[in-house]
């Protein structure tokens, strides 16, 4: 579950126009470091009952009080979990808690603050032009630096190193004009976040003690005594300890809060990630994203899937795209006015998404098996709770006396709704329909069809699939 941490904000105000240093000053403005700035922009948020993460589903009430906790207290933070827990979104989301505009010192390579230059540079600008000192704003968003964690990151990408060509134009090696800063040093004032933290080599973590801890840098035995004002956070999971790398133990001592994520733990959380992360081409019924959810729930509690690696929430939402991609394709290739998911449709996510499951070494040709037993088991419980009370003994009656039901990949709403046995004066369909609120063809085919597939995995009826069509009889 992840986003562009422009996401978490609304649309900017416009930038100040404070011009200078000395306008700065006249205005009343206040320097607050990174640190303060986020604890008092969290506590004014929760003390206005104002949500500081929005979009987040299902940590309200673990990981999210304990980030809070670290925040407030000024802590570097490293979240660990599986896969598809949430954890970059809500490293992204904490872009939120910085203040909207913040000044800098025009041209200045690290962000400083006019008030407070740490650079060679930025000093000598000060000193020379004193209020005149030009002042430029810097929206939150940019405040933010991610990094995704790879083998071959260099001390060089997060710290810095010496620029030749600067040393060529004849500067000497001490002077720290010689040197290009890297990520961390950049993100002064800011919020840098390392993803997948274990999979640096150790070196490599090595050279972030003196950032973390005692805040300057040492690049090729130089040492910058840079009061660096940077929030690290990252991400891991906890099995790469073993598997791929693991944090040092003296960098996990530099992070003051170590946040366990985890997967929604209620069915409505899991729903509402579909919701608001799946990006749609056709209508998906509640029932179908209710079966997703389900069904990825049952895959992270099933002894034949590996649960160290995890069953990502990607895993649900690539489901429901995928299932409205096939509504959309029949209604193109069929002619139908409106493309809406069916039962038969999830079929076709089960075919794309058995990649995205690491199953145990002993389940080797068992692997489609298990993910058709514990779809049928995720789609009899949508059933049983949402059909609960409805009466479908004259429809069992009417497929046990000769009628059958056909449908399919390519078989239309309408088409199928014309094939369904006629149950004389009884208002079952109606009621279906009602129970699901489905109001045109498309959703009351999509609702008839879930019940019927109930019927089936209930042993009242039987199915018979082959070449794209199923058969109820």
């Amino acid at each position: 579950m992840t986003s562009s941490p422009s996401q978490t904000t609304r649309t900017p105000t416009p930038r100040p126009t404070v011009a200078t240093l000395g306008e700065l000053r006249a205005s009343g403005h206040e320097l607050r470091t990174l640190r303060q700035e986020l604890r008092e922009n969290l506590l004014s948020r929760l003390r206005d009952g104002v949500d500081p993460w929005p979009g987040l589903h299902g940590l309200e009430n673990t990981v999210v009080p304990q980030l809070e906790r670290a925040l407030i207290a000024g802590h570097d933070v490293v979240l660990l979990g599986e896969r598809g827990q949430g954890k970059t979104r809500l490293l992204r989301t904490l872009v939120g808690l910085l203040d909207e505009w913040t000044p800098v010192i025009s041209g200045s390579e690290l962000g400083e603050h006019p008030y407070e230059p740490i650079t060679v540079q930025s000093k000598a600008a000060v000193a020379e032009h004193g209020d005149a000192l030009r002042v430029s704003w810097v929206h939150r968003d940019e405040r933010y630096a991610e990094k995704l964690a790879t083998p071959d990151t260099s001390v060089a990408d997060l710290i810095g190193d010496v620029d030749p060509m600067k040393v060529a134009e004849g500067r000497s090696l001490g002077d720290p004009e010689t040197i290009h800063f890297g990520l961390i040093p950049r993100s002064h004032r800011g919020i840098v976040a390392i993803n997948e933290l274990p999979d640096l080599a150790e070196r490599i973590q090595v050279a972030m003690l003196n950032v973390m801890e005692e805040r300057d840098i040492q690049i090729r035995g130089y040492v910058l005594r840079l009061p660096l004002d940077v929030l690290v956070v990252a991400s891991a999971n906890p099995e790469d300890y073993t598997n791929r790398g693991r944090i040092i133990t003296p960098l996990k001592d530099r992070f003051g809060a170590e946040i366990r994520t985890h997967y929604p733990v209620a069915l409505d959380d899991e729903v509402a990630v579909i919701r608001q992360e799946a990006d749609l081409v056709a209508q998906v019924p509640s029932y179908l994203v209710e079966i997703l959810a389900r069904f990825t729930r049952l895959l992270r509690e099933s002894q034949s899937v590996d649960q160290r690696s995890g069953v990502s929430a990607r895993f649900s939402i690539a489901g429901a795209e995928t299932i409205a991609a096939a509504a959309l394709h029949r209604a193109t290739v069929q002619g139908e006015e409106q493309a809406v998911a069916r039962v038969v449709d999830l079929e076709t996510a089960v075919d794309v998404l058995g990649g995205k499951i690491e199953f145990e070494t002993g389940e080797e040709g068992r692997e489609r098996d298990i993910l058709d037993h514990l779809l049928r088991t995720a789609t009899a419980e949508t059933v049983r709770r949402s059909m609960r009370g409805l009466d479908f003994g004259v429809l069992v009656d009417a497929i046990e006396g000769g009628a059958s039901v056909s449908t399919g990949e390519q078989v239309t709403a309408r088409d199928f709704l014309a094939g369904l046995p006629v149950l004389g004066e009884s208002e079952l369909y109606d009621d279906i329909c009602e129970r699901l609120e489905a109001t045109n063809d498309g959703e009351r085919a999509g609702a008839i069809e879930l019940a019927l597939e109930g019927l089936y995995l209930a042993r009242k009826v039987d199915k018979d699939s082959a070449d794209g069509e199923t058969v109820y009889g």
